[in-house]
């Protein structure tokens, strides 16, 4: 009686748990196109089928899958590819839940960002086995190997890091600091590329060595985005009408009626030309020198200190420390410097606004621990007749958010000065770039129940 119990008792844990894992993976997105060999798990990957989180997708050499995400977004595998849904979940009504993590472990794919993506950029993560990929709301291409990844972009545009430090593969969000590098879609005809071991990417000029090139071309009925949006704040427009086009007619599509390599018309999302494919042998690429020869940053940032279960920036640390920076300004873990042969000339009228192209920040509850943050809503405007400014920004974490906003003035130098010191926010930073398109500044919030600092890079 005691041994039935038992095992009654073991069935019911089991089943429990089974449950528990069904209630965790969620559904990724459905298949709208699928031709030649593609499997999920080793079966073969049928029209309509639900992708589910932790599914791991795999095409053969004629293989193509266009998986539409719950968010309107699209993950394109093309031949020889083999990716991984880590996580998918959406929250539409508080974006900061939402968490999607992709990977993709060899061969060629395209991401086009879907709306909860685009709601949430700061928890999206597009994972290579040498680099981790962040958006701006996207459409983007990704070739890799063990050893190399290459990312070029149709729309928006990604800030890419190779595996150190505090950036690993385990993490969630874009890795930003000092050695991420950005592309975005108006740098035509540019790619970025980590080989593994490199920290920051290396911007390259070479149409051979593209994604489309390596073996995987795109057909010409592949979804797209909107095509050549260059700010850093383009978004990713998806047509409604035509994307439901390419959901009805791939369901005219079927294993039995699809030769390998092959497979129905379905018409574009958008209209445009097919890209030319010019097809090389299988070679071993040869390294290729930058597209241009650039000095040091002229402003950086990083962290000296660990913090919320990241590491010190070691790599940014030891760039502030070669005698080609000025002393270093320092608020909470962060600190930044300027190059010392950096010359301000700021124009004498007019206004700009500032886009966030790349932030860190922690947060500690009065009484609590550190932890992880991330910034939404930013703001910089500049006034250059008067030589201010003015920011503001909100930090999440730990289940809170946390308004920033502080104004202040500019001195001859491009330096942000906050006039009131005793203040509960306080900043540090500077203005820069040949035409003044560039800023970076450390910040800091105190007040009797949290304590939040921070870094930000800006663009106009």
């Amino acid at each position: 009686m005691r041994n039935q119990f038992h095992t009654i008792y073991a069935a019911m844990l089991l089943g429990l748990g089974m449950l528990a894992s069904a209630a965790q993976a969620g559904e990724a997105g459905k298949v709208v196109f699928v031709t030649g060999q593609v499997s999920v798990a080793a079966r073969p990957l049928a029209l309509d089928a639900a992708v589910q989180e932790g599914d791991e997708l795999t095409t053969g050499a004629d293989g193509y899958v266009y998986v539409k995400t719950v968010d309107q977004g699209f993950l394109v595998l093309r031949p020889n590819s083999k990716a991984r849904i880590v996580a998918y979940h959406i929250d539409a009504q508080n974006p900061a839940n939402t968490r999607v993590k992709l990977e993709l472990l060899q061969g060629v794919a395209r991401s086009i960002s879907g709306v909860g993506v685009k709601q949430a950029r700061q928890n999206f993560r597009f994972n290579t086995p040498v680099a981790a990929i962040g958006v701006r709301g996207t459409d983007f291409v990704v070739y890799t190997d063990q050893q190399t990844s290459r990312v070029t972009v149709m729309s928006g545009g990604v800030v890419v890091s190779g595996f150190a430090g505090s950036c690993g593969p385990e993490g969630g969000g874009p890795c930003e600091g000092g050695a991420s590098r950005e592309l975005f879609a108006g740098q035509a005809g540019l790619m970025l590329q980590v080989q593994r071991g490199q920290t920051s990417p290396q911007l390259l000029r070479s149409p051979v060595m593209s994604p489309a090139d390596q073996g995987a071309p795109a057909r010409p009925d592949e979804p797209v985005g909107k095509v050549g949006g260059s700010s850093p704040g383009a978004d990713v427009n998806l047509d409604a009408q035509k994307s439901n086009n390419v959901l009805n007619n791939s369901k005219q599509i079927t294993q039995n009626n699809v030769t390998p390599g092959g497979g129905a018309s379905v018409p574009p999302l958008v209209d445009q030309q097919p890209e030319t494919v010019v097809p090389v042998k299988p070679v071993t690429p040869p390294v290729l020198p930058p597209v241009v020869t650039r000095g040091p940053e002229e402003v950086i940032w990083g962290r000296y200190e660990a913090i919320a279960g990241a590491n010190v920036d070691a790599a940014t640390q030891a760039r502030m420390k070669n005698g080609t920076y000025d002393l270093e300004l320092v608020l909470g873990p962060y600190n930044i410097a300027r190059l010392k042969s950096t010359a301000y000339v700021a124009p004498r009228e007019g206004t700009a606004s500032f886009v966030l192209t790349g932030s860190d920040a922690v947060l500690q509850r009065t009484g609590g621990n550190w932890v992880q943050a991330t910034v939404e809503n930013a703001q910089l405007d500049v006034d250059f007749a008067k030589r201010t400014f003015k920011t503001s920004l909100n930090v999440i974490g730990d289940n809170m958010t946390v308004p920033y906003s502080v104004a202040g003035n500019i001195d001859k130098n491009g330096l942000l000065v906050n006039p009131n010191q005793i203040t509960e926010s306080r900043i540090k930073g500077y203005l820069g770039g040949a035409n003044v398109e560039e800023a970076a500044y450390l910040f800091q919030y105190k007040s009797n129940f949290v304590t939040v600092n921070g870094a930000t890079k800006w663009s106009r």
